[in-house]
């Protein structure tokens, strides 16, 4: 139980706060909740995540208020969310998260294949179809498609460093999951939303936006381990093309072995491109790289090397 107490309270203090009041007082509760955290300690380690238990109370209908009031609902409809938190898991597809992996693949040079590894509902794998809004201190710099302004728009802070000079030119996607979303499933796509934290009702309209996107243009998503499907997909990539492998916030859900597997894969590739998004601690040779404070930020690399702190969901850039 101190373990579950220990998760939560970390949970508000460095993810939610400043992020979602709501989710920072829910984790601040249950952290200091003998009861609750015995529930949730009765669950498998690896469904105990602050972001799945609160996301599948909200789909089961919780209400977005104070602890109190959570903490009466959750211990009354215990028994109707654990199958929920059981049979789903957390697949946050942030479309905004192209806005950190433009620094580097905006300077590859092209054609790319875009695979990403742990993919959701592939809403990450059209970083040249969206529009972006940088904001470079204070002055706002925009970047669209050719074909003009896209529905999904992109805020994100950023040095000047940093600075896409332009969208890629992406002539395949691709990516594997666990269990891949179908941007055309209603219940699918509520789940998403429901995965999106209270307050951010922005980033649930970029989120529709981005699915209706990808429901004109479907990528090729199949389901199965990473460790066993990445190869596959990197030798359907069409020649010619330089093939970027990518993750964002996936690692961290993989055991410390298979981790350490999948680093040793991406390095039998040297032709390939390896571009990680994950949080401190997820890839050590990569987090002790970092000299500065990264306050929740996740870091971004190129082939193990660290080159800038992202905000969580895409937020905010900045160059190392």
């Amino acid at each position: 139980m101190d373990g579950v107490a220990g998760v939560y309270e970390r949970f508000a203090e460095i993810e939610a706060r400043g992020v979602s009041q709501i989710y920072e007082e829910w984790g601040r509760g249950i952290s200091q909740d003998p009861a609750v955290c015995t529930l949730i300690s009765s669950l498998p380690p690896i469904k105990r995540q602050p972001n799945l238990v609160f996301a599948a109370a909200r789909l089961t209908g919780a209400p977005e208020r104070g602890y109190g009031q959570l903490r009466d609902w959750l211990i009354e409809n215990w028994d109707e969310v654990v199958p929920v938190i059981l049979t789903r898991s957390t697949q946050t597809n942030e479309a905004a998260r192209c806005a950190v992996l433009l620094p580097v693949l905006s300077r590859l040079e092209g054609p790319l294949s875009l695979i990403e590894a742990g993919a959701s509902a592939g809403l990450c794998l059209y970083p040249d179809r969206y529009s972006y809004r940088y904001d470079v201190g204070g002055r706002t710099e925009a970047l669209d498609p050719g074909t003009g302004p896209s529905d999904v728009v992109v805020p994100c802070r950023i040095n000047a460093a940093a600075l896409p000079p332009r969208l890629p030119d992406v002539v395949w996607r691709a990516g594997a999951d666990l269990n891949p979303l179908n941007v055309n499933d209603s219940n699918q796509i509520e789940w998403l939303e429901a995965l999106v934290w209270p307050e951010h009702d922005e980033r649930r309209h970029r989120l529709r936006a981005a699915a209706r996107l990808a429901a004109s243009e479907p990528a090729h998503l199949v389901r199965g381990d990473l460790l066993d499907t990445i190869p596959g997909l990197i030798d359907q990539a069409p020649a010619g093309s330089r093939v970027v492998v990518f993750h964002s916030a996936v690692l961290v859900y993989l055991r410390s072995e298979d981790r350490e597997r999948f680093v040793e894969l991406m390095g039998t590739y040297p032709d390939v491109v390896w571009i990680s998004n994950e949080g401190a601690g997820v890839l050590p040779t990569v987090t002790d790289q970092v000299h500065r404070a990264i306050n929740g930020r996740t870091i971004v690399a190129v082939n193990g090397l660290a080159r800038g702190l992202a905000g969580p969901h895409g937020q905010s850039y900045q160059s190392l």
